[in-house]
């Protein structure tokens, strides 16, 4: 495994690696077709290279996403080697470091491989395609008459075989097949594509020999942590600078800008403390007794501030999805139906807090980043040194965990002004207390949910509304309630063919650093709807199951847009993002849905007597273009303990590039969320942070931790996300087990004490 350390041009690094004749292969990123592009190593680089092919054979395959333990960087080389047919013994994987040049390079949406399947197919098969064609002109025969497979390309006439190696010179001057003349694999020649592959990283973590952000070290370094304001806004009044120079190992003490809003990705200000170890770091900050004036989100009580969200509930509407008059079936309706559902701020808690380490060489800035995005990086550091963001280097190293946190780099920032004003190589520590005091949090959500049904449990309308700060809040303080982009997250796409049906927002402010966790605005309105129709079942006399069936009702591929009135008297339309997808490419397909909700209920066997004390919920959800059902299996003792035993996930998520990383995704999924509805709670008081570790924020122990059993739906669609759609319907499954085996509704996350008797 190689990992670049120098910033260097393309044609560069090709001479140092020594491959001046080599084979070198580009593919668009945002392409319309699939097509590949060669170049020779004396051309310029104007796409994003992701192959290239030494004259002795070795594939070197650049991998521009990062990895989390999520499997990226071993599923989209999978891509590329199966297309090309390379021998996987033989590749080089590298690692990209931050730059434009590669395209998006955000590990973030579940977007590495359904981004980029095509581009890596695209990148195999043209050098695939140029080595058959080099040794078809070598032996004087047909293209159609050579084969290659497994690093080798085969004369079909003679059966004659030679390796990579003898056409790389020759195939790189060679044009790259475009349009209906790339041909790709079709599925039964697949042999890596489709397969269980193992993480190529799993060594260096079993052994402890891999790098994470905390691991770095530099010759000379300095440890820094900092005393941050605790309210978003505020400002330093005062702190004892001699104290905290008293203290052995510490060697400077230095005020970091001040915050100026809206937050964005900007350091919270503060006084940062640089040490010769962490441990004098921390010393000295405790010495410092740091002093903060709060600012203009002082005042900020989620106790008191839940009130408000109840009141913008009833209060006025914006409306975002229309379709019939809801309000006008309801009213008429034989049964009326409805429920309130809470869910609290929620964290990351990676078990990495941030960490970045920079170094200056003369004017050139080094950046070693446990982030998400490199290139964000480059753009948030390049205003707080008087650097473009082409002209940082940011490697990104492994990550322990990032859920989201980690695309916002305020905590690089941080180090690369403290490099540069201490001429040293600083790196910047966040301790958990920082990180769960000054993190980027999930919303706080009230969501309101009315039904209306005939005398037969037929639901003939359904009206939706949520109320809660936008993740847009934190870049716009004009923002006031949840965007469509937002509401698209499992609002605006209900799949319910339902004659009346309306989703409204109402205004909420932010006060906090709002951002994206993992399934974003998914955790609370599937929480939302996947509760509320097991609670349409109840009452109804039906099962969830059969309840889920009716609302879906027809095989249907949707389209949300039809039913978004315009907003701002018809300047603005409301809008669905669909995930970043084209509806074409990816449609809102009610029989996916379907089948997945099947396939869990099959699974888990739902619906079957359960002894006293227990009980099995259910629920499905599509998000960022896969579908996942979920049941899971819990047992509630008398005084209240709550215990979850089973679950079950069915998940079609198109063709699954790596089915092991998937199920892993899924496992990994249960226990994130169940995390947070049992426990996961952030408050704030006085405009602070409460928590400050895990004894305030607890994540699921082992013990805690239920039997997942996970089965992946054969599918022929191109790939979908993985990394976050196992998370939105964990928590309604969880509530609606809960009401089975105890008859009590858990209508606000987290669950926490609800139960004790």
């Amino acid at each position: 495994m190689s990992i670049a350390l120098e910033n260097i041009s393309r044609r560069a690094a090709l001479k140092t690696l020594g491959i001046a004749s080599g084979l070198v292969v580009a593919a668009p990123i945002f392409a319309k077709g699939v097509r590949a592009e060669a170049m020779g190593t004396a051309g310029q680089l104007e796409n994003s290279a992701y192959l290239t092919i030494d004259p002795d054979g070795t594939v070197h395959i650049f991998i521009h996403r990062v990895e989390m333990g999520q499997g990226s960087r071993t599923g989209l080389p999978q891509i590329i080697a199966d297309e090309l047919e390379a021998d996987w013994s033989r590749i080089v994987f590298e690692p990209a470091f931050g730059d434009r040049k590669f395209g998006d390079q955000n590990t973030d949406g579940s977007t590495s491989i359904r981004k980029f399947y095509d581009a890596f197919r695209a990148a195999g098969a043209g050098a695939r395609h140029m080595l058959e064609q080099a040794a078809a002109n070598q032996w004087g025969v047909a293209a159609s008459d050579v084969e290659a497979k497994n690093h080798r390309v085969h004369n079909k006439v003679t059966g004659a075989s030679e390796d990579f190696s003898a056409f790389v010179k020759a195939a790189s001057k060679l044009k790259a097949p475009a349009g209906e003349a790339l041909k790709l694999k079709s599925k039964p020649d697949w042999k890596l594509i489709g397969k269980p592959v193992r993480n190529i990283y799993m060594k260096d973590i079993v052994t402890g020999s891999s790098t994470f952000g905390q691991d770095v070290r530099r010759e000379g370094m300095l440890f820094a942590v900092a005393a941050r304001p605790p309210v978003v806004g505020g400002k330093v009044t005062s702190y004892d600078k001699g104290a905290a120079m008293a203290v052995k190992g510490v060697v400077d003490v230095v005020e970091l800008p001040e915050l100026s809003l809206p937050a964005s990705f900007k350091p919270l200000g503060g006084v940062a403390v640089l040490a010769t170890n962490t441990w004098a770091a921390m010393k000295g900050r405790e010495a410092l007794e740091a002093q903060f004036e709060g600012g203009q989100n002082s005042t900020y009580d989620t106790t008191e501030y839940e009130k408000t969200l109840w009141a913008s509930i009833d209060g006025a509407d914006t409306t975002h999805l229309n379709r019939g008059d809801a309000a006008a079936a309801i009213e008429a309706a034989d049964k009326v139906v409805s429920a309130d559902y809470f869910v609290a701020h929620q964290h990351h808690m990676t078990m990495e807090p941030p960490a970045a380490t920079a170094e200056w060489q003369g004017e050139d800035l080094k950046m070693w980043v446990c982030c998400q995005d490199p290139q964000s990086v480059q753009q948030t550091v390049a205003g707080f040194v008087g650097k473009k963001p082409d002209e940082i280097y940011v490697e990104a190293t492994l990550l322990g965990g990032a859920f989201g946190r980690k695309s916002k780099p305020d905590f690089a920032a941080e180090a690369a002004i403290l490099a540069k004003h201490a001429k040293k190589p600083v790196k910047m520590v966040w301790t958990r207390e920082d990180d769960v005091h000054h993190g980027y949090y999930h919303t706080i959500a009230a969501q309101r949910v009315t039904a209306g049904l005939t005398g037969a449990g037929k639901v003939t309308a359904w009206k939706h509304k949520a109320a809660y700060p936008s993740i847009g809040g934190t870049f716009n303080p004009a923002a006031d309630g949840p965007g469509s982009f937002e509401l698209g997250l499992g609002l605006l796409d209900l799949p319910f063919e339902v004659e009346n049906l309306r989703v409204d927002a109402g205004s909420a402010k932010a006060h906090a650093r709002i951002g994206w966790l993992r399934s974003v605005a998914n955790i609370q309105q599937a929480f939302a709807t996947g509760s509320f129709v097991d609670e349409l079942a109840q009452e109804s006399g039906k099962s969830t199951v059969d309840m889920w069936m009716e609302l879906i009702g027809s095989d249907r591929q949707m389209n949300p847009t039809e039913d978004m009135p315009n907003l701002m008297q018809g300047e603005q339309r409301s809008s669905y993002s669909n995930y970043g997808e084209q509806l074409d490419r990816h449609p809102v397909d009610t029989a996916r849905l379907k089948a997945a909700l099947r396939k869990v209920a099959d699974m888990s066997g739902y619906g079957k007597k359960m002894p006293k004390g227990r009980g099995m919920g259910i629920s499905v959800h599509r998000s960022f273009v896969s579908y996942v059902a979920c049941a899971m299996e819990v047992e509630v003792s008398d005084g209240g303990a709550l215990k979850v035993h089973n679950a079950w996930m069915a998940v079609d998520c198109g063709v699954a590039v790596n089915p092991d990383r998937v199920k892993a995704q899924m496992e990994g999924a249960v226990v994130f969320a169940l995390s947070h509805a049992l426990h996961g709670e952030i408050t704030f008081e006085n405009g602070a942070v409460v928590q400050g570790n895990f004894d305030g924020y607890p994540v699921c122990r082992i013990d805690e931790a239920p039997h997942v059993e996970t089965v992946i739906l054969e599918s022929d669609h191109v790939p979908g996300g993985v990394g976050e759609p196992g998370v939105p319907p964990v928590a309604p499954a969880l509530a609606n087990a809960i009401f089975a085996a105890t008859g009590k509704r858990i209508r606000r996350l987290p669950v926490k004490d609800q139960l004790i008797a």
